[in-house]
C-alpha cells in the first residue's frame, strides 16, 4: 500500500492501462483523461460499429458492454454502458465488449443480430449496434426477460427511423411471451398475421407474417463469449494499483483505498470527484470547462458498501444508481410494507431516471453533489429525511439532507476536503406516507421540469398530520422545501380544508420570478399545486384502506393516484400481398429484409465518418457567431494559432472561387463582414486532432456590432420582412361564397418548428486529388447539389469534383439541401491544404447550424352551411424561413397546395408569406410543408363542427373530396378512392365503438381523458419543379453473370437500394443475390435530383427497369 508522504510520481502509481476489448488485451500507456472510450474505439482500434449520436449519453447509438470482475463477491457483472460518456481510463483492469465482438458476416450472427435484422427492425442503421448491445446486455443478465425489461433497457435508445414497432416484435421472440402479443391484435387476433382477422379484405389482398421465427437461431446463453481469463487472473492476482494518467489539460488519478482518496482530496481540493462521468462528461463537452485534477474512487470498498441498519440502508456514495434499485427492491420484497414508502417512492423516480444505461454508472453521490436543482432523487431524498457522511483526513461528520445542505446554485454544505462518503436512506414508518413525483416533457430519459418529493406522517390511528415535507426541484436555483406550507398544516386533518389551505399557501410559497432559467413559469408554478394534489389523493385513499378514514375516494378522481404502467404495445401491419402464381424467387412485392441490415446490425456497414483515416489527415471545427445579427468588427485568431495542433484557420478570404453559395445564392460560405443569425459560420480550424480543432475554434475572438434582430413570425409581421414572392392560390368566388354562408368562424394557429435529429449528423470527409480534383465522402440526400455547391467554391468545373454517398444515418430532409453549409468549407480547407480534411458535427452544432421544419402561423376565416357544407375559406400562411429562402419557397408551396386538405372548398384563397429571420435557415422535413398546411385545415374544420355541436368526423365526412371534382390548383380527382378509404378506416377500426367507449371512460373519470380521431389526408408525391421527376441509373452485367448496379438515388433508411435490386432482379429474371449497390456516386450517375419527395423508388425504379431492358434488349441476339 502506498505510505502516507508517497506523491503520484511514487512507484506505487501505475501509468499504465490494461482492458480487453471483444476478448483482446489492450495496454496503453499514459492515456489522455480526456479521451472517451467511443474515440479510442474509433479512432485508436478502429471498431467504428460503435456509433456517436449524441455525445451525451442520450440516444444510445454509442451503447456496448461493459463487464467486469468482482472480487468481493466472485461474481461477473455485466452492464451496458454510453462509449461517449465513459472516460477510457476508468476502465481499468474492465472488458469491453462491441458489436464487433458478438457477431460478424464472416463467422457466426448473434440472435441478437439476426433477429433485428429479419424482422426488419433495421432501417438507417445508426442506431441498430447501440440497440443490439442494450438487447445483447440484457440478454447476459437475464436470458429469458420479459417485455417489460426490453422496453426498460431500451428506454436509453433512440430510433427516429422505424417507430421501434419492428425492433419491439423482433426481440419479443426472446421474451417470456415469446413472441405473442396475448390476443390483442385486430379483432383479437394475432398481431403477427395479417390475415383472416376481419380486416375487410379477401385474404388473397393481404400480406402475411413480416418474419417467420422458424428461421430465428435459438438463443443459447451457455454459448456466450467468456471472460477473458487473462482478466480474471490479474483481478485475482494482482488487485489494481493507484493510476495516474497525464494529459494536457487533466491529471486522473485514481485511487484504491479510502485513505488515499482522502489525502489526494485535501491535497487537490479543487479537483472534481468522478464515478459515472455522466455530469462531468457534459460539463467539459457541452460546457468548455476544464478540470485539472480528477479524482476517480469508483472502485474503493468503502464507497461501494451496502449497510442494512436497524432504522435503514446505508449506501456508499459510489454505489450506482442501477445497484441501489436492485437493494432497494430487494428490499421491498422482503421488509413490511410500511417500512418500504421511501424505498418505492426512490424506485419510482429510477424508472424514469435517464435510461438503463446512465443509471448503469451514475453513482447516487453524485447525484446529490452535483446539486442540480431539476434532480429526480433530491427531492425524494430530502422529504425522507436521508442523512449524508461526509468525510476528510482528519474524520467524519453527519449532515441531515434538508432545505441546509444545499447553500445556492450548484453549491453545498460539503467543503472543499471533504469527500461524500455514504447516504442513509431510513426505513418509513407505520403512519407515514412518501410519494415522489417527476414531470418532463418525454416520460423516459427526459430531464426534468419540476421534480417532488412528499413525505406525511400522521399521529397514530387518526388522520392529524403530525409531521409533514413538501420537497420541490426545478422551482428554484436550488432543491427546496416548503416550509411555510408545511408548518401551517401541521397538526391538521386531511381533508378538504387542508387541500384548500396548501394550495393556496404553495402558490404563495413558491413563487418564480418571470425570468426564471427554463422559462414556463406559470405551468411550473402551476405542477407544484398538481403534484400535491395527486399526493393528497393517495394519501386519503391509504388512510381508507388503513381504516381511519371510512369514506372512500369519489371514483371518478382515482385516476389521479395511478401510478402509469404503461401496456406492452402491439400492432399489426397490413400490406399487399403478391398476386398468385408469382415466382418463389421474384422478390418484387416480398417483405424483402433490408439489403444493409445484416450489415448495420453486426456494426459492418460503412458511414461516412466510418471511411478510415488517411495518414496525413486533418480535422476540421466550425467558427460560428454567437450574436443573431451584427457586423463583424474584427476577428482574432492568434491566441488560437498558438494552440497545441493547429494548422491553419480559414475566413472568407480563404476561398479560392465564389464566397456565395445556396439554393438561391442568398447564402455565404464563410460569414464576410455580417453575420445574419447565431450558428452563422464565421470560419474554420483545421488541426492535427477534433479535441484540438474545437479548443481552437472556441479560442477565437470576434468583436461585434449588434443590429436589431427579426426572430419570431410576429416580428417578421411587424417589421414587414419577408422574402419575395407572396405565394397566392384562389379558386372560385371568396365574396360570394362568404355571402353563401350561413355561419362564419375566424381563427389562428402557431405550429412549432422541429430538430430532423437524424442520428448521424452532418459530416465529410474531403480528399483532395491530383490536377484540382476533390473526392468527397458526404451525408447527403443530394450528391449532385454537393458537387455543383463544392465546384464553384472551388472555382472548378463540376468534372473535377465526385461525391460519393454509401449510406445516409438517416435524412428526413434534412441532408437534401443543408449538407453543402459543411461540404463546401471542408473542400475549402482540403484543397487549401493539400490534405485530406474530415468533419463530423456534433450534435449541438448541427442542431445550431442546420435549421429544421419551419415554424407557421396561419390565420384563416371559413365560411359554412348549417348543414357543416363549407363554402368559403381564406387563409393566409406564415412561415419562419430563418436567415437564407433555402427551400422555403417550395415549402410554402406545397403548403398551400394542402390548404384545403382533403376537403372540396369551392370558393378558397391561400396566401404564403416567407418571413425573413435571424434564425439559421429552415430547410425541408418530412411532409415539406404539408403537414402544416394540413394541420391548419384540421383546426378550422375542428371549429367548423365546434360552432355546428356536431361530431367532427361527421363534418369531416360531408366535405370530403367526390369523384371527378376539381381542387384549387386544377388537378381533377380521377379513380379518388377517399370515401372508400373512409368508411374501411371507420369499419375495420371499430371506431364508433371506441368513440364510444372513450366518451363512456371519461364521464367516469375526472382527470385521465381518452380519444380518438379520425383524419383524412390527401398528400403529393414528387417534385413540383417538374424537371427534378428524373432519375438514371447504370446497370453493368458481367461475365460471370453478377450485376452491379447504381441509380441516382441515396439510401438513408427507406431501402431504396433493396427496392432498385427487387426492379432489376425482375427485369432481368435472376436471383435478387446476383445483383448488388455499392454506393450512389456523381461520376456514375450525374446531375441526379435530390432523394426527396416521396417519389425517389418510382423515379429511380422506372430508371433501373429502362437500363435492364435496355441490356435485356442487347443481349436477344446472343441468347
Amino acid at each position: 500500500m502506498k505510505g502516507e508522504n508517497e506523491d503520484e510520481t511514487g512507484p506505487t502509481w501505475s501509468n499504465k492501462l490494461v482492458l480487453f476489448v471483444n476478448g483482446k488485451k489492450v495496454v496503453e500507456e499514459n492515456p489522455d483523461p480526456e479521451m472517451t472510450l467511443l474515440t479510442f474505439l474509433r479512432r485508436k482500434l478502429g471498431l467504428t460499429g460503435t456509433k456517436l449520436g449524441c455525445a451525451e449519453g442520450g440516444c444510445g447509438a454509442c451503447t456496448v458492454l461493459l463487464s467486469r470482475y468482482q472480487p468481493h463477491s466472485g461474481e461477473l457483472l455485466h452492464i451496458a454502458i454510453n462509449a461517449c460518456l465513459a472516460p477510457l481510463c476508468s476502465l481499468h483492469m474492465q472488458a469491453v465488449t462491441t458489436i464487433e465482438g458478438i457477431g460478424s458476416m464472416a463467422t457466426k450472427l448473434h440472435p441478437v443480430q439476426e433477429r433485428i435484422a429479419k424482422s426488419h427492425g433495421s432501417q438507417c442503421g445508426f442506431c441498430t449496434p447501440g440497440i443490439v448491445m442494450s438487447m445483447y446486455a440484457l440478454l447476459r443478465n437475464k436470458p429469458t426477460p420479459t417485455m417489460a425489461d426490453v422496453e426498460e433497457a431500451f428506454h436509453g435508445n433512440l430510433c427516429r427511423c422505424t417507430g421501434y414497432r419492428p425492433i419491439l416484435e423482433g426481440y419479443k421472440t426472446f421474451t417470456k411471451e415469446g413472441g405473442c402479443c396475448g390476443g390483442r391484435g385486430v379483432n383479437g387476433g394475432c398481431c403477427k398475421t395479417n390475415g383472416s382477422t376481419g380486416l375487410g379484405s379477401s385474404e388473397e389482398d393481404e400480406g402475411t407474417s413480416l418474419f417467420n421465427t422458424a428461421d430465428f437461431t435459438p438463443y443459447d446463453p451457455t454459448q456466450e463469449v467468456i471472460f477473458p481469463p487473462e482478466l480474471m487472473i490479474l483481478c485475482k492476482n494482482e488487485g489494481s494499483l493507484p493510476l495516474c494518467f497525464r494529459g494536457e489539460r487533466t491529471t486522473w488519478l485514481q485511487p484504491t483505498t479510502l485513505d488515499q482518496f482522502l489525502r489526494r482530496k485535501w491535497e487537490h481540493p479543487e479537483a472534481r470527484v468522478v464515478v459515472g462521468n455522466t455530469e462531468v462528461g457534459i460539463e467539459v463537452k457541452f460546457k468548455n470547462m476544464v478540470y485539472p485534477v480528477i479524482l476517480a474512487p469508483a472502485f474503493i470498498q468503502e464507497l461501494n458498501a451496502v449497510t442494512h441498519k436497524e432504522d435503514g440502508i446505508m449506501f456508499g456514495a459510489a454505489c450506482t444508481l442501477s445497484h441501489m434499485g436492485e437493494v432497494l427492491r430487494q428490499a421491498v420484497e422482503t421488509l413490511p410494507p410500511h417500512q418500504t414508502e421511501v424505498f418505492l417512492s426512490i424506485l419510482e423516480q429510477l424508472r424514469w431516471f435517464a435510461g438503463q444505461q446512465i443509471r448503469n454508472v451514475a453513482a447516487v453521490g453524485g447525484n446529490i453533489m452535483t446539486a442540480s436543482p431539476i434532480s429526480d432523487l433530491n427531492p425524494v431524498l430530502m422529504a425522507a429525511g436521508c442523512k449524508l457522511t461526509l468525510m476528510d483526513k482528519d474524520g467524519s461528520r453527519v449532515v441531515q439532507m434538508d432545505d441546509g445542505f444545499f447553500t445556492g446554485y450548484r453549491k453545498t454544505v460539503v467543503r472543499p476536503q471533504e469527500i461524500l462518503l455514504s447516504i442513509h436512506i431510513p426505513y418509513s414508518k407505520k403512519t407515514q406516507f412518501v410519494c415522489a413525483f417527476k414531470q418532463s416533457p418525454r416520460r423516459e430519459d427526459d430531464i426534468s421540469i419540476v421534480t417532488a418529493g412528499m413525505s406525511v406522517t400522521f399521529t397514530p390511528g387518526t388522520d392529524v398530520v403530525d409531521d409533514l415535507k413538501l420537497s420541490f426541484g426545478g422551482m428554484a436555483p436550488t432543491t427546496v422545501l416548503a416550509k411555510k406550507t408545511a408548518s401551517r398544516l401541521q397538526g391538521r386533518k386531511w381533508g378538504e380544508e387542508l387541500l384548500q389551505e396548501a394550495c393556496s399557501s404553495l402558490a404563495e410559497e413558491m413563487n418564480l420570478d418571470p425570468s426564471a432559467p427554463g422559462g414556463m413559469v406559470t405551468y411550473r408554478r402551476t405542477l407544484t399545486l398538481s403534484l400535491f394534489y395527486k399526493f393528497y389523493l393517495r394519501v386519503l385513499q391509504k388512510l381508507h384502506l388503513q381504516g381511519v378514514l371510512t369514506h372512500e375516494v369519489d371514483s371518478k378522481y382515482l385516476s389521479a393516484t395511478e401510478i402509469y404502467n404503461p401496456t406492452t404495445p402491439s400492432s399489426v401491419q397490413v400490406y399487399q400481398a403478391v398476386p398468385k402464381g408469382q415466382k418463389q424467387d421474384d422478390v418484387l412485392g416480398r417483405p424483402m429484409m433490408h439489403l444493409s441490415a445484416i450489415k448495420q446490425a453486426t456494426g459492418e456497414a460503412v458511414y461516412c465518418d466510418d471511411v478510415p483515416l488517411y495518414e496525413n489527415e486533418l480535422y476540421l471545427a466550425l467558427i460560428t457567431s454567437t450574436k443573431a445579427h451584427a457586423r463583424i468588427v474584427s476577428i482574432d485568431a492568434s491566441a488560437a494559432e498558438c494552440l497545441p495542433g493547429i494548422v491553419c484557420c480559414l475566413f472568407a478570404d480563404s476561398v479560392p472561387g465564389s464566397n456565395v453559395t445556396g439554393i438561391k445564392q442568398d447564402e455565404t460560405v464563410f460569414a464576410d463582414r455580417q453575420v445574419t443569425c447565431v450558428g452563422h459560420i464565421i470560419g474554420a480550424v483545421v488541426a492535427n486532432s477534433q479535441p484540438h480543432a474545437q479548443r481552437a475554434a472556441k479560442a477565437v475572438k470576434i468583436e461585434y456590432e449588434e443590429l436589431q434582430p427579426v426572430i419570431t413570425i410576429q416580428e417578421a409581421i411587424a417589421a414587414q420582412s419577408f422574402y419575395e414572392p407572396i405565394r397566392t392560390l384562389q379558386s372560385g368566388d371568396l365574396e360570394m361564397g362568404f355571402k353563401q354562408a350561413d355561419r362564419v368562424v375566424e381563427g389562428e394557429m402557431h405550429i412549432g418548428g422541429q430538430e430532423h435529429f437524424y442520428l448521424e449528423t452532418h459530416v465529410t470527409l474531403a480528399v483532395p486529388k491530383e490536377d484540382g480534383e476533390m473526392e468527397l465522402f458526404v451525408s447527403s440526400q443530394s450528391p449532385n447539389d454537393s458537387q455543383s455547391h463544392v465546384a464553384k467554391v472551388l472555382g472548378v468545373p463540376a468534372n473535377r469534383v465526385l461525391v460519393r454517398v454509401k449510406r445516409l444515418g438517416g435524412g428526413f430532409g434534412g441532408k437534401e439541401s443543408r449538407s453543402t453549409v459543411l461540404s463546401t468549407v471542408v473542400a475549402v480547407a482540403a484543397n487549401k491544404l493539400k490534405r485530406p480534411v474530415r468533419c463530423m458535427l456534433d450534435r449541438d452544432e448541427d442542431m445550431l447550424i442546420t435549421g429544421g421544419r419551419h415554424p407557421f402561423f396561419g390565420k384563416y376565416k371559413v365560411g359554412f352551411l348549417n348543414s357543416g357544407k363549407v363554402v368559403a375559406l381564406d387563409v393566409s400562411y406564415y412561415s419562419n424561413a430563418g436567415n437564407s429562402q433555402d427551400l422555403s419557397l417550395s415549402i410554402m408551396e406545397r403548403a398551400l397546395f394542402h390548404m384545403e386538405n382533403s376537403y372540396r372548398i369551392p370558393n378558397v384563397r391561400g396566401r404564403g408569406f416567407l418571413c425573413r429571420t435571424n434564425l439559421p435557415s429552415n430547410t425541408a422535413f418530412r411532409g415539406f410543408g404539408g403537414p402544416q398546411g394540413m394541420m391548419i385545415a384540421e383546426s378550422w374544420i375542428t371549429d367548423v363542427a365546434q360552432s355546428l355541436g356536431r361530431p367532427a368526423e361527421e363534418v369531416r365526412r360531408i366535405n370530403l373530396y367526390m369523384e371527378g371534382e376539381k381542387t384549387p390548383y386544377n388537378q381533377i380527382l380521377h379513380g379518388l378512392t377517399l370515401d372508400r378509404c373512409w368508411n374501411e378506416c371507420l369499419s375495420q377500426s371499430r371506431y364508433e365503438e371506441k368513440r364510444a367507449a372513450a366518451d363512456f371512460f371519461n364521464k367516469q373519470n375526472r382527470w385521465t381523458k381518452r380519444g380518438i380521431a379520425v383524419v383524412p389526408t390527401k398528400f403529393g408525391i414528387s417534385f413540383t419543379a417538374a424537371f427534378l421527376n428524373q432519375a438514371g441509373a447504370l446497370a453493368h452485367i458481367y461475365t460471370d453473370g453478377s450485376v452491379l448496379l447504381t441509380h441516382g438515388g441515396t439510401e438513408m433508411g427507406q431501402g431504396l437500394h433493396t427496392k432498385m435490386v427487387q426492379v432489376a432482379s425482375r427485369v432481368l429474371g435472376i436471383n435478387s443475390s446476383k445483383i448488388y449497390i455499392s454506393e450512389t456516386s456523381t461520376n456514375t450517375v450525374p446531375n441526379t435530383s435530390p432523394t426527396a419527395a416521396s417519389a425517389s423508388s418510382d423515379l429511380n425504379g422506372a430508371a433501373v427497369q429502362v437500363a435492364c431492358e435496355t441490356l435485356l434488349k442487347r443481349l436477344e441476339p446472343y441468347k
